[in-house]
């Protein structure tokens, strides 16, 4: 393993999750303290105080390393922040009272500097390798990659195009990189042309946030070589579908190459069988920085394409053969 220089900056992470989703989130963040080669200060946000401390007894399990701190607070302390910091936003405050992934977005800059960065993770995480993470832009923000978009819900979708919003084509939120700089009343406005109050409280949303954002501040996808994001391809869903395992099917996936994997969807509950079979190799040294690619609009009308040809496949059973748990 390489060894970091010292007196590094303190890298500044945020999760946002459930104690229901420690079966997995465990390993990310075991993968976490073991692998990064960085100082960090990691803040997790959950729901209720039983939670707060349902995820503070899991990370009481791990030993962190020299440089490395963590705390967890409730959306209760955050509410309390919340009250001044997004007042006179009436929609934002709204917005946080939603699907809980939607505070990804609205609760980091609670608890971080003006200006200072944000690096916020998904809990279906697994770092492979010993790493280093990308630099924060000073302006702009980094997003993860996938070949699709998920985008949804449609009609939230359809109100950005028609109030003229550009969004960013392959978003992909298993990690995102900024500053604490957003702009209250651009995202006020945002999300009140989205649907405002009568937003569906759909998970998804929050791409769609992710998405409008990226193409507002610019900045672009992290290289996702070393970002590597799930993708449920058609041999994938089939090998599933006939019975090969999870840890199987993910030996397909280059982890030598990767800094980060973002399980999305089924993929999450297959790292933990992996690690428990030995499955992965032992880590090795990726510190070298890599470039961010720009982001690529969304067309609406590449999105509408992409929309008829999944009710196509829709309505000759496709999905209903195929669909994949979340």
């Amino acid at each position: 393993m390489t060894t970091p220089p010292l007196q590094q900056p303190v890298r500044r992470i945020y999760c946002v999750l459930s104690p229901r989703s420690l079966p997995y989130a465990r390993f990310a963040f075991r993968s976490l303290f073991a692998h990064c080669l960085e100082p960090f200060d990691l803040t997790l946000i959950t729901d209720d105080g039983a939670d707060k401390a349902t995820i503070a007894a899991a990370l009481g399990g791990i030993e962190p390393r020299a440089g490395q701190r963590w705390r967890v607070w409730s959306k209760g302390d955050a509410d309390d922040r919340a009250a001044s910091f997004y007042a006179g936003y009436p929609l934002i405050q709204g917005f946080r009272e939603g699907h809980p992934c939607w505070r990804k977005i609205t609760d980091p800059p609670l608890f971080a500097e003006p200006g200072e960065e944000m690096i916020i993770l998904d809990p279906d995480l697994y770092f492979p390798n010993h790493f280093t993470f990308e630099r924060t832009p000073t302006a702009g923000l980094a997003l993860m990659w996938q070949r699709p978009n998920c985008l949804l819900p449609h009609p939230v979708v359809m109100a950005a195009y028609q109030a003229s919003l550009p969004l960013a084509h392959h978003a992909d939120i298993g990690v995102a990189q900024w500053r604490n700089r957003l702009d209250l009343s651009w995202l006020e406005h945002l999300i009140g042309t989205l649907g405002g109050k009568e937003l569906p409280r759909k998970m998804h949303v929050e791409v769609i946030v992710w998405s409008a954002l990226a193409m507002h501040v610019g900045g672009g996808y992290l290289d996702p070589r070393r970002w590597s994001c799930w993708r449920n391809a058609q041999w994938k869903r089939v090998a599933g579908k006939i019975g090969v395992p999870g840890r199987t099917i993910l030996a397909a996936e280059d982890f030598g190459s990767m800094k980060c994997f973002h399980g999305g969807g089924i993929a999450k509950w297959w790292i933990p069988d992996r690690v428990a079979a030995g499955g992965f190799a032992p880590p090795r040294a990726i510190s070298e920085p890599s470039a961010l690619r720009p982001f690529v609009p969304l067309s609406r009308q590449t999105y509408e394409a992409t929309q008829r040809l999944k009710d196509v496949a829709r309505r000759l059973g496709y999905y209903r053969l195929f669909a994949a748990p979340a």
